[in-house]
């Protein structure tokens, strides 16, 4: 599989493990691009390159032009077929986008593949937007979106800095088999949670785990935090705060959950500042105000 790393083109079989490197050409700018990761595609966007995407996955729904390009499935069951219908020059796709199969298949039908740095902390991001950039041939714009991005980030953490309190947030991802899914520490929606002020309740746990009734109740959350599509799929934030596992919570008897839009809050693109401050507010109704939030 060939791969597009920072500053480099490397040729690399997904089936063996030798690698042979070819280097960039500095100008190069794949005229028909194919996104799998609705974060690529918000940076792909911001960066002016937009026009250029012939392909974009299930997640890639903002900026709202996305919406109207061709779908290529869910960014980690790909359909080698849809993305080759494109005759793509790159498929620029996130660092989980599979499954391998799709990529071996893509690999071996002589398509470029870009594969995207992981970025579980926001800090990451501005090296993910200069990774794209070089990918797409527009390194220059994207050192300037990533300087942007990191003067935003810091800027709404200095405001988050000025409030003192901290209360305890339960991100419950989906329910499966009846109990909640709940993301723990090293998680995105760990990171958004003390960035935006708030303490992790689920945090003894690691990843995206279920969680016992027993357990869900000793972390004593003071707030529920949800995407939105997720809680719609399961009747709405009443019904999540009905559950006998939550209702007897903090957060459940004061009636408190949050939802927002799932690639806002966890998608890690160019908005993540603007995550941060909504979840802030949404945290810190009686004092986000005063911070300037």
């Amino acid at each position: 599989m060939r791969q597009i790393t920072r500053r480099h083109l490397g040729a690399i079989s997904l089936a063996v493990a030798t690698a042979l490197a070819v280097p960039a050409m500095a100008d190069e700018t794949p005229p028909r691009i194919v996104v799998a990761g609705g974060d690529l595609t918000e940076i792909v966007f911001a960066l002016g390159a937009g026009d250029r995407v012939v392909g974009v996955d299930q997640t890639s729904n903002f900026p709202a032009a996305a919406l109207e390009i061709e779908q290529i499935g869910y960014v980690r069951r790909i359909s080698p077929e849809g993305v080759l219908s494109l005759s793509p020059d790159l498929l620029l796709a996130a660092h989980d986008a599979g499954p391998d199969v799709a990529m071996e298949q893509l690999a071996a039908a002589g398509v470029t593949i870009a594969k995207a740095p992981e970025t579980p902390r926001a800090g990451d991001i501005a090296d993910k937007i200069r990774f794209v950039g070089d990918a797409i041939g527009k390194s220059a714009e994207a050192e300037a979106l990533a300087a942007q991005f990191a003067e935003n980030l810091t800027t709404v953490q200095e405001k988050v800095a000025q409030l003192n309190e901290a209360p305890r947030v339960l991100f419950v991802l989906s329910i499966q088999g009846g109990s909640p899914l709940i993301g723990g520490a090293g998680t995105s929606a760990d990171e958004m949670i003390a960035l935006a002020g708030g303490v992790n309740a689920g945090a003894e746990i690691e990843g995206y785990k279920p969680m016992s009734r027993e357990a869900i109740l000793a972390t004593r959350p003071d707030v529920v935090l949800m995407m939105s599509q997720h809680a719609e799929r399961v009747g709405g934030p009443d019904k999540i705060l009905s559950r006998p596992e939550i209702a007897l919570t903090p957060a459940g008897q004061n009636g408190r959950a949050i939802t927002m839009e799932g690639m806002l809050l966890l998608g890690f693109g160019p908005r993540t500042p603007d995550a941060v401050a909504e979840l802030a507010r949404a945290l810190h109704p009686e004092t986000a105000e005063a911070a300037g939030l």
